[in-house]
């Protein structure tokens, strides 16, 4: 087995100013660490038990198969704060059949990203 003793994600956006801009500001996500310089450098976000790293530049369109999966306390809230900050909405929060609340939003990119809270009641939350 392998002792993973740490991950992340690695994001190629095609403009990693905008990128930058709705991952920091839009989402609000907290500067982990940069590395390099000018507008080619690396930005590491925290990502709640993850990190994102928006790095590079990227020529082609997302592929379909990457989408984010970002829990929050409270996903009405969200919603609000999102909108009021710009950010595409490609679906407002609903309540899906596994029980879990989720919100569809896009980055500046196309990369789909899911904006889920998990309900007080729901499996996910039980801790034995």
């Amino acid at each position: 087995m392998v002792h993973v003793l740490s991950s992340r994600i690695l994001l190629r956006p095609a403009d990693p100013e905008r990128s930058r801009r709705f991952y920091g500001h839009t989402l609000g996500l907290p500067v982990y660490r940069e590395f390099g310089a000018g507008p080619d450098r690396g930005t590491v976000y925290f990502l709640g038990g993850g990190y994102l790293e928006v790095s590079g530049r990227s020529q082609g369109s997302p592929g379909p198969t990457l989408k984010l999966w970002i829990q929050v306390d409270d996903v009405a809230a969200a919603h609000e704060e999102l909108t009021e900050r710009g950010a595409e909405v490609l679906r407002p929060p609903v309540k899906e059949p596994w029980g879990l609340i989720e919100m569809w939003i896009s980055d500046p990119d196309g990369h789909r990203i899911a904006v889920v809270e998990v309900p007080a009641d729901h499996p996910l939350r039980y801790r034995p």
